[in-house]
């Protein structure tokens, strides 16, 4: 039987996990870290962090190794896809869901964007006034 999001329960706060995913990221030399905080927005994850990999091999060998050391951590993942791949590497931490990019995914894609300009084009449906126009 697999783990759900339910059964699933972190050692450490949501906050506390994405520095160290950021922390082992940033050691194996990942480059373009990148965290978008999604409470609030997201029913899904409270953060999704980006990296890139120079090569799919290292794409791959970020998504082993941040797997290894969370493991030591007592951290498990609820899914990984695109491992084998290496273009793009999911990883679902619940809290957490860490991107892994090769650089041409990773700008093709461009979820920092979409994240960011969801923000404002919901701001603009309802109206909103930003702090200078009032």
């Amino acid at each position: 039987m697999s783990p759900t999001q339910k059964d699933i329960k972190t050692p450490v706060s949501s906050e506390q996990l994405k520095d160290l995913i950021v922390k082992i990221l940033d050691e194996k030399k990942a480059t373009e870290i990148h965290v978008i905080d999604v409470r609030g927005k997201s029913a899904l994850t409270d953060f999704m962090v980006l990296a890139s990999g120079t090569s799919s091999r290292q794409v791959s060998s970020l998504a082993e190794t941040l797997e290894a050391m969370l493991h030591k951590e007592k951290i498990y993942a609820l899914s990984i896809e695109g491992r084998s791949e290496g273009e793009w590497v999911l990883i679902d931490l619940n809290d957490v869901i860490v991107h892994l990019f090769k650089p041409e995914t990773r700008a093709h894609y461009n979820l920092e964007t979409l994240w960011t300009e969801g923000e404002k084009n919901i701001s603009a449906k309802r109206g909103l006034q930003s702090p200078e126009t009032r």
